[in-house]
């Protein structure tokens, strides 16, 4: 059995991350899988902040935990060989049965191959959006206060004058963790959602939009993107240090998006 938790107070985006990475290395072994409680039962699975829209599996922490005999956290180890967690670990693909394992599992090399059988795991009700509709992923929050990682106005105006440039009469739609700063910030030009549930399915199947450098959007982009109907996906060149211009975190580059 392939076992793994969520950390507390981790967001949406990297939750699924992890329980992406714990099914398919589970498949890809043939063994069972599990998300259980933390081990050291400070946090509750009333936590997975999708339970509102979308089914996951859990285990009884004792019951399952007796046949764990190993444990693997993800990492890498740079030029200086200090242990980093921010590209791909190929010892994924050396993780044995009976493992408990930990990591962030953002790189599409962990999962990309099991598409198939991501669409069924994330799977979550249809929701229609019109195709002349381009939603804005807008992450505020705690982002709003790291100048290298708040993307900038330009980016944004950037994403929204390609997307008139398909469509002239391209409407828009903000979808955020932070509505009050998403009104201020998009001078209350468009439309704001903030609602988990809503945000996550709508940016699963809509056909177009521009998304920030949050996890949170990764996963239902990259599914539509590989449905071959002409979605696009803009997305922040160099991700979370767009606005200095370095891939800090390499494992987020997709090629199925469009970066600018």
């Amino acid at each position: 059995m392939i076992v793994s938790y969520f950390h507390q107070g981790s967001g949406l985006g990297n939750q699924l991350h992890r329980y992406v990475a714990t099914r398919v290395r589970a498949a890809d072994l043939g063994v069972d899988w599990d998300m259980i409680y933390n081990p050291d039962e400070s946090w509750k699975p009333e936590g997975f902040k999708g339970s509102s829209f979308m089914k996951i599996g859990w285990g009884e922490p004792r019951a399952q935990l007796i046949n764990i005999s190993r444990q693997w956290r993800e990492k890498k180890i740079t030029d200086r060989n200090d242990v980093d967690i921010s590209s791909y670990d190929p010892e994924f693909n050396f993780i044995e049965d009976n493992t408990l394992i930990d990591g962030e599992f953002q790189d599409e090399r962990y999962w990309a191959h099991r598409e198939k059988d991501l669409r069924w795991w994330l799977r979550v009700e249809l929701l229609e959006i019109p195709d002349d509709l381009c939603l804005i992923g807008f992450r505020g929050g705690e982002f709003s206060i790291y100048p290298d990682l708040f993307l900038t106005k330009e980016y944004w105006d950037e994403g929204i004058a390609r997307m008139r440039a398909i469509n002239p009469s391209m409407r828009f739609e903000v979808h955020t963790d932070d509505k009050p700063l998403a009104e201020a910030f998009f001078d209350y030009r468009f439309p704001v959602v903030q609602d988990i549930a809503l945000n996550w399915r709508s940016m699963r199947y809509a056909k177009h939009a521009i998304i920030s450098n949050s996890s949170f959007c990764i996963l239902p982009r990259w599914l539509r993107q590989h449905e071959n109907t002409g979605a696009i996906t803009i997305s922040p060149r160099f991700w979370a240090r767009r606005n200095t211009r370095v891939w800090s975190l390499p494992q987020n580059f997709y090629k199925c998006f469009a970066y600018i």
